[in-house]
């Protein structure tokens, strides 16, 4: 195989026993006696696998015939090979390999004392790859998985980067390390306590009251971590990671569960962290209006997640989030994605003459005295139209969403429907041990029809993981397979509860995407509750508002415009978006700026110039 091309097997997915070495039978290299792709265990004979099992295949890089070939490739029943090509202008060895046919990850970021430092990339291109070379967690082997160096054979291939006095620190312990993990719901597994005992040997900076009062955790802080929501668990795992004194801050995703108010107040906290406290934060972050509101500066991740991954040197990061939309790196020379995304296609839909789809009353619910209530003014939801829900956590927009699927009764209000609800809830679980096909081919006949491939299957990348049992996804696979099987069935309205939790900026898009197209092929009505501006900005053509206070009593507004909905949303949050002139991409303004200021008061938060 040429230099500049990589072989990866994805040893989960390759499952000899269910194929007939399909790779091995038709590798043109093999048909010639050469020995390309053969069994691990024959190639490895008496050494201990790298991975997987002995049956399963190990190809040959030096024999390989690369990209140009990949008959392999096609014939895999189980898509668990990948033969690409890697960027011309490539020129140096990985960082590090995790073995033959394995990942392998070029470059890494650099963090900057007194700076918020941004990670942008798909997910499984490397980020948290990156992140344990970092921390001092794994040596990076420098694509020599067969003889590892040592800390100072890396160090030597970094002498002169900004990275030789940061990796010299890791070699000898100066540096230590703070990190939030980027799966918070994993946390009641991994610790059986309440929030006070899980934050009590964080205190290393005496600033832990202070963050706990600011994130709004105070009331939970004797609770059971098991008892906690998405959110709360976020803002306590955030809480622990910022209350620690360390040199380095790795935070992984800090906006999914968190609404627009708690994401910009968990920005401000970090950039005091490391502008007021002269720390190095590295942030991995999805929400692009938030990303660009922390960053001081910009890596991006780009090249084929699973198979290699590429960083970038930093960037700005106006510049950096707009190449990475565009899917053109500029220094680099480089399309990461063969089309821009772009922001000012959608054009909110008239509903005015639309069919009413459902007429609903006043409403109320309450959980019990001095228990949480939620009043709804009454309104129309129109055919064919895309409703976008906001407003900030615990103020009701489940308990609406549960009201309108009838898995609440309100206490005032006659629903009277009578509509079929598809509802996508908030927190997606997968506790079935059945693969993903099979799952999905059970909620409808049109599984694996060119119309359910090519609308939803495809854009939801759903392809891949289709052999993969439910319980062993990850969350962004859960949350796309929960999106395809709510659009699968057959229902009047589709509720879709966060559906862009867990998913990387490509997934976000796309699935906004099959969502929006969904809704206008079948003329059906969809709701989205959601906090990323960027997703509803793409999807609503109107929205509905809520507001009151969180946790004790909730009010939903009548649906209205975009404009008017969004300037009464953002004016409840004091917060004010503007457009990127670029690209026309949602931009959190500095909050005290000129434009911020102008913008409040004009009265117009949503978007200006």
């Amino acid at each position: 195989m040429a230099e500049d091309s990589i072989a990866v097997v994805d040893l989960e997915r390759c499952q000899p026993d269910r194929c007939s070495y399909e790779c091995v039978n038709f590798c043109p290299p093999n048909r010639t006696g050469k020995d390309c792709i053969v069994e691990r265990g024959e190639y490895y004979e008496d050494e201990e696998p790298y991975a997987g099992e002995p049956d399963q295949v190990h190809i040959s890089e030096e024999i390989c015939l690369g990209e140009k070939c990949g008959i392999c490739v096609v014939k895999c029943p189980f898509d668990a090979i990948e033969i690409l090509n890697l960027p011309q202008e490539l020129e140096e060895d990985p960082t590090h390999r995790y073995g033959q046919n394995a990942f392998a990850l070029y470059g890494l970021p650099i963090p900057e004392t007194g700076k918020v430092t941004g990670f942008l990339g798909p997910n499984g291109i490397g980020k948290s790859t990156a992140v344990h070379a970092l921390a001092g967690e794994m040596i990076p082997n420098l694509g020599r998985f067969d003889e590892p160096p040592d800390w100072d054979a890396v160090i030597d291939e970094y002498r002169g980067t900004e990275l030789q006095d940061y990796l010299v620190g890791v070699r000898d312990g100066d540096i230590t390390v703070a990190q939030k993990p980027q799966n918070v719901d994993q946390i009641p597994d991994q610790f059986d306590g309440t929030t006070s005992e899980l934050l009590a040997s964080t205190d290393e900076r005496g600033e832990l009251d202070d963050i706990v009062s600011r994130l709004g955790i105070d009331p939970v802080r004797d609770q059971a971590i098991e008892s906690l929501s998405g959110g709360e668990l976020q803002r306590v795992a955030l809480a622990a990671a910022l209350a620690r004194d360390a040199d380095f801050y790795f935070l992984d995703e800090v906006s999914p569960y968190l609404d627009i108010s708690q994401r910009v107040t968990a920005a401000r906290l970090i950039r005091e962290l490391a502008v007021e406290e002269d720390r190095a934060v590295l942030v991995v972050e999805h929400d692009l209006a938030i990303l660009d509101l922390l960053a001081d500066s910009l890596h991006i991740g780009y090249g084929q997640p699973s198979v290699f991954g590429v960083v970038t040197p930093p960037k700005s990061v106006r510049n950096g989030i707009n190449e990475y939309l565009e899917g053109y790196l500029t220094t680099e020379n480089m399309r990461i994605r063969p089309e821009a995304i772009e922001f000012e296609a959608h054009a909110p839909r008239p509903v005015e003459n639309a069919d009413v789809l459902v007429e609903y009353p006043d409403m109320a619910k309450s959980y019990g005295d001095g228990e949480f209530s939620l009043s709804v003014d009454g309104g129309e939801v129109h055919r064919n139209e895309v409703l976008g829900i906001v407003g900030p956590n615990g103020i009701g927009k489940s308990t609406f969403a549960k009201l309108l699927a009838g898995r609440l009764e309100p206490d005032e209000g006659d629903l009277g429907m009578d509509l079929d609800i598809a509802y996508k809830p908030q927190y997606v679980e997968a506790d079935e041990r059945v693969p993903v096909s099979a799952f999905l081919s059970g909620i409808t006949d049109e599984f694996g029809t060119s119309y359910w491939n090519t609308e939803i299957a495809q854009p939801l990348q759903l392809e891949r993981i289709m052999d993969q049992l439910l319980t062993e996804l990850s969350g962004g696979e859960r949350q796309r397979v929960a999106i395809a099987a709510t659009l699968s069935r057959d229902a009047d309205l589709y509720l879709l509860d966060e559906p862009s939790a867990h998913l990387d900026v490509e997934q976000r898009v796309l699935a906004t995407r099959a969502i929006r197209r969904f809704a206008e092929n079948r003329e059906t009505t969809v709701m989205v509750i959601d906090h990323d501006i960027y997703v509803v900005d793409l999807l609503a053509d109107r929205l509905m508002v809520f507001d009151g206070e969180p946790a004790q009593q909730g009010h939903a507004s009548t649906p209205q415009s975009m404009r008017s909905g969004m300037n009464e949303f953002l004016a409840n949050l004091d917060v004010t978006f503007r457009r990127d002139e670029r690209l026309g991409r949602p931009r959190i303004n500095k909050p005290g700026s000129q434009l911020d200021r102008q913008q409040k008061r004009d009265g117009e938060y949503y978007y200006t110039g």
